[in-house]
C-alpha cells in the first residue's frame, strides 16, 4: 500500500550549491575579519574611532558588505532547508519563501546602510 503522503525536496542543486559556496566564501572571509579586528588591533580589539578609520578604505567596506552578503545568504537558505525538512504545504513555502526574501533584503539594506553611515564619520 502506497502512502499518499510523500516527502518533496523543494530545494534545487542550485540553491544548495550557492549556500555551499557561501559558508566556503564566509569562513575565508571570517579568517580575514578575525586577523584584522582581533590580531593586528592593538589590545585585541578596535575602538570606535580604529574602526571609523578602518572604514575609510573602499577595499574594507567592499569587504565587510561581501561578509554581510554571505552570511545573509547561508544563514537563510540554511533556515529555508530547516524548515523544508518538515515538508510543509506549498503555500506555507510560498509565505516562507517570500518572507525570507523580505527580512534578507531588509537586513541587507540595513547592514548597506550602516557600513555607508559609518565610513562617512570620518
Amino acid at each position: 500500500m502506497q502512502s499518499s503522503i510523500s516527502p518533496k525536496n523543494h530545494e534545487n542543486a542550485l540553491l544548495w550549491f550557492i549556500k555551499l559556496l557561501a559558508g566556503g566564501l564566509i569562513f575565508g572571509l571570517l579568517v580575514v575579519h578575525f586577523i584584522v579586528n582581533h590580531l593586528i588591533a592593538p589590545g585585541g580589539l578596535l575602538t570606535f574611532n580604529d574602526v571609523v578609520q578602518y572604514f575609510q578604505n573602499p577595499f574594507v567596506l567592499i569587504m565587510e558588505g561581501c561578509f554581510l552578503t554571505t552570511v545573509l545568504v547561508h544563514a537563510l537558505l540554511g533556515l529555508r532547508s530547516i524548515a523544508l525538512d518538515l515538508n510543509p504545504s506549498p503555500k506555507i513555502i510560498w509565505y516562507l519563501n517570500r518572507g525570507l526574501v523580505l527580512f534578507g533584503s531588509l537586513a541587507f539594506v540595513y547592514g548597506i546602510w550602516l557600513l555607508i553611515k559609518v565610513s562617512s564619520m570620518g
